[in-house]
């Protein structure tokens, strides 16, 4: 029997802290709420008044096993600024501050060893100030905080962008995994990911794949669409109706044409376009997607891969 565990860490709103590690494999559930303060049962009125003691934090459980604790330290610095004590980005005060929560000594350890690596990386100019504290009791926030990036996507992905976070992300953290990315990627994989190319119809992976299973994001594992709404267009490529996970969709102007271009939420890839003469009985859209932006689960693997959850979709 799987044996999960937890993981705490606050890192400023935590509207923002819980998409990183959502839909992950081996992530079971991320969520929101208060912990390290002096106050019970904490509202958000009181945490965010500065006298609760508390910090806005996220929970994670999750499965050593398929995503260990080393990899939620790595996806955790990635979502803040560790020099700064004093909150995050346009948040400010105590509340607002970074800190790992560690549940026992090997976390507290690989923390640590983790925030060591990265001070002594000289990414940074100034002093990696996150604090490591042991577990309190974690308090859950009101349900209108749990899972803000779905329930309101809009307001959450201009609020990421006009608090800062976005372009420090970006600035600080994504463009210095490209090199890892070419390592890890083949060249289709990284042209289409990264540069936005486009793959030759009819000659690619999945275009006529019909064995049933998900398919994720080839760089960071997070799920994007289901064969259940995978059908073929005749154009070539992987076609769906609708995606399971929400996605970044914009105007795409580039080769003289007028497309809405579809990436990635959370590693931002370059996915493929979405146009409205899919089936109309499906909702109209069709998602014309590259195969060289996906890897492909098995339904008979989900449960193994760390995709467990998605076994509903091919229920009966």
């Amino acid at each position: 029997m799987t044996h999960l565990e937890k993981a705490t860490f606050a890192g400023g709103c935590f509207w923002c802290m819980v998409e990183p590690f959502d839909r992950r494999p081996g992530i079971e559930e991320v969520t929101s709420g208060y912990t390290g303060g002096h106050t019970e049962y904490p509202t958000y009125e009181e945490v965010c008044s500065e006298t609760t003691g508390h910090v806005e934090a996220v929970q994670i459980t999750f499965d050593p096993v398929i995503f260990p604790y080393e990899e939620l330290l790595e996806v955790y610095w990635q979502q803040i600024d560790p020099t700064d004590s004093k909150g995050q980005f346009n948040d400010r005060g105590e509340s607002y501050k970074p800190v790992i929560f560690y549940h026992n000594e090997h976390q507290r350890k690989l923390a640590e060893i983790s925030k060591n690596t990265l001070e002594e990386s000289g990414k940074f100019d100034q002093p990696i100030v996150v604090e490591i504290r042991e577990a309190e009791t974690f308090y859950p926030a009101e349900e209108q905080h749990q899972d803000y990036y779905k329930k309101n996507a809009f307001h959450y992905k201009m609020y990421k962008k006009g608090s800062g976070r976005k372009g420090f992300i970006e600035e600080n953290w994504t463009k210095n995994d490209q090199d890892k990315l070419r390592q890890q990627l083949s060249d289709i994989q990284y042209k289409v990911t990264q540069e936005d190319a486009t793959e030759t119809p009819f000659q690619n992976e999945y275009w006529d794949h019909e064995e049933e299973g998900i398919y994720v994001d080839i760089v960071s594992g997070e799920p994007l669409f289901s064969s259940k709404d995978k059908y073929d267009a005749g154009c070539g490529w992987p076609s769906f109706t609708r995606p399971i996970a929400p996605l970044d969709e914009s105007m795409d102007t580039s080769h003289g044409m007028r497309r809405i271009e579809v990436r990635s939420n959370y590693a931002d890839s370059h996915l493929g376009h979405v146009f409205d003469d899919g089936p109309k009985d499906e909702g109209g859209m069709r998602y014309c997607i590259n195969s060289a932006a996906l890897k492909f689960i098995p339904k008979n693997k989900l449960d193994e891969e760390g995709y467990g959850k998605y076994k509903v979709l091919f229920k009966d």
